[in-house]
Parts: C-alpha cells; sequence; structure tokens
C-alpha cells in the first residue's frame, strides 16, 4: 500500500468519524466513531498495567525481622511441619523437601524479599540461616 492510498484511507476514516449534524441540530456520533471507542479502549488498558519498581524508604530491617519473616514464608509451605522447622533446619534432610519444593522456597523468599536470587546462590541456600545470613547481606543488615 503506498502512501497516498494510507493518506486516502485515513482521510475516509476521518471523515466517517466526523459527527454528523441532522436537521433538528442534534448531533449524532457514527457508528465507526463507536467501534474505534471499543478499538481503542483495550490498547488504553495494556498501558495502564505496566509494572513499575517501586522503592520503599522505610526503617532498615533487622536481623530479627528478616529471621521472622524467612519462618513464616517456610512454615507457610504446605509440606513444611511447624514441629521441625527452626533456623537450623536442614530443607532436604530435616525437612523432608525435594529439590523442586527448595527452588519453589527460593522463589517464595524472591518474592517476598523483592529480589531475585541467583541460581548459583541458590543452591547454597539450604537452610533457613543461609537464607537468613544472605538476605541480611544483600539488604546490608549487620547485627
Amino acid at each position: 500500500m503506498s502512501f497516498t492510498q494510507i493518506a486516502r484511507s485515513c482521510s475516509r476514516l476521518a471523515a466517517t468519524l466526523a459527527p454528523r449534524r441532522v436537521a433538528s441540530g442534534i448531533l449524532v456520533q457514527s457508528q465507526a466513531s463507536r467501534m474505534m471507542h471499543r478499538i481503542a479502549v483495550p490498547s488504553m488498558t495494556s498501558q495502564l498495567s505496566q509494572k513499575f519498581a517501586v522503592r520503599s524508604y522505610s526503617a532498615k530491617s533487622t536481623i530479627e525481622d528478616i529471621k521472622f519473616r524467612v519462618l513464616k514464608v517456610v512454615s507457610a509451605y504446605d509440606k513444611v511441619t511447624a514441629e521441625k522447622l527452626n533456623v537450623e533446619s536442614h530443607f532436604i534432610n530435616d525437612l523432608g523437601l525435594d529439590s523442586l519444593d527448595h527452588v519453589e522456597v527460593i522463589m517464595a523468599m524472591e518474592d517476598e524479599f523483592g529480589f531475585e536470587i541467583p541460581d548459583s546462590d541458590a543452591e547454597k541456600l539450604l537452610k533457613p540461616a543461609d537464607i537468613i545470613k544472605y538476605v541480611a547481606d544483600k539488604e546490608d543488615v549487620y547485627e
């Protein structure tokens, strides 16, 4: 399609979208105009659904806050029993989780703390204590 053909199509579309006056002086919205409104709405909503990073300016976390949040996330996992869970519990040996469960726990930690944990680091996080130390190091929290 050439530029001239595109320009003609646009001018025809503009003419059909222009409001028309009837004999009584009332403006009538054409059917094409109503259709364009329906077409335009989804494109606007897709622009509005973009995700934005939000920076929190709250007080720094403490080791106790991190410990509480880590244990809360692990205890929320359905395969973990509360009796066996403590800071030094090994995910695989003590809690009976498999490697896929371990990955899911790490992903839950990423969601909780808002940053990604690389696979090379995730392999080393085998206890809640390891995760607490890792998160504290990432967030510059020291005892």
